[in-house]
């Protein structure tokens, strides 16, 4: 998998709710109702990640977590990373 271009990085970002692009990486903060419900948002996408072979970079405090997608084996932005910007946005609702 190639890592995707400026233009089809921003069209795809622009389908998505929330995301955007940070220092080369799809980027979204998601706040919960308190730290039980952010850490079980991260516990389906783990699930998800694993089985996909595709880890996201992430962080957690509290009730809010930011997560960073890019693919490091293709230098970038790839399908994956919005495969599974897509399913966390799934998760969080």
């Amino acid at each position: 998998m190639s890592a995707m271009d400026e233009q089809d990085i921003l069209t795809a970002t622009a389908a998505l709710d929330g995301w955007n692009v940070e220092a080369g990486k799809l980027a979204k903060s998601f706040r919960f109702s308190d730290f039980v419900a952010a850490f079980g948002f991260m516990s389906k996408v783990a699930l998800v990640a694993e089985k996909v072979d595709h880890h996201p970079e992430w962080y957690n405090v509290y009730n809010t977590v930011k997560v960073e997608l890019t693919t490091h084996d293709a230098g970038g932005i790839t399908a994956k990373d919005f495969e599974l910007a897509a399913a966390m946005d799934r998760f969080a609702n």
